[in-house]
């Protein structure tokens, strides 16, 4: 299976027809691995120099022209943002890395018994841009498992919030609080060091959310949210 880069329809869109023979639509063949660590290792420096290669050749082109309605109107209409993970269209909706949300439905993989798809596999979607198997959805879902454990400051906030906070104020300071386990290492001689991007994009907080969901559940049990 291939699909056209999110970056090259973009392109298509903003430069218009008139230059779209110009663009190149790289194809992204789905990743044997099971480790998303490694899907990213390999697709971000690939992704990286097509992106400067794309900006040295159009980096001068115009795409569209700023009229004083347009500022005053919540600037609808400017193209001033791209975005590679979802396209939001007025007649067809919403779609994810060229996926509608009927073809999500259909080709995610879901759980025995399930209808509807993993959240693992929309993840392993929206960062690696290419629809997982079973296989590296279960990766993703023990990956998040092993990073579940909240430390024991976030627990003792959450179970000192009154009852009636709502949930989301609570779902909110907790995940600020979860700062001090900051996708950071500290080096003895050189200070501070930021881990691989590959890394911080394995997004760590997708497993504290089930066990912050949890601890919220205590205050508030009819509450259920689905990561």
């Amino acid at each position: 299976m291939t699909l056209l880069t999110a970056s090259s329809r973009a392109a298509a869109r903003l430069l218009g027809a008139k230059n779209s023979s110009c663009i190149f639509f790289a194809a992204r063949h789905a990743s044997a691995s099971t480790n998303l660590k490694d899907v990213l290792a390999n697709m971000i420096p690939k992704e990286q120099a097509r992106l400067k290669s794309f900006r040295q050749q159009y980096g001068s082109t115009v795409i569209g022209q700023i009229t004083v309605d347009m500022l005053y109107g919540g600037m609808r209409g400017m193209k001033g943002l791209i975005y590679e993970t979802s396209v939001l269209d007025p007649d067809e909706g919403i779609r994810f890395h060229g996926h509608s949300i009927p073809e999500c439905q259909k080709l995610l993989p879901k759980a025995p018994g399930g209808a509807e798809p993993l959240p693992e596999g929309m993840f392993w979607l929206l960062v690696a841009g290419e629809i997982p198997s079973q296989e590296q959805v279960n990766w993703v879902s023990q990956e998040w498992a092993n990073r579940a454990a909240l430390p024991s400051h976030v627990v003792t906030m959450l179970d000192n919030f009154p009852t009636n906070l709502h949930p989301m104020s609570q779902l909110s300071a907790a995940v600020t609080a979860l700062k001090s386990e900051q996708y950071r290492i500290k080096d003895r001689t050189f200070g501070f060091i930021e881990l691989p991007i590959s890394e911080f994009c394995l997004g760590g907080l997708q497993g504290n959310f089930r066990v912050i969901n949890l601890e919220i559940q205590k205050s508030h049990p009819c509450t259920l949210y689905t990561w």
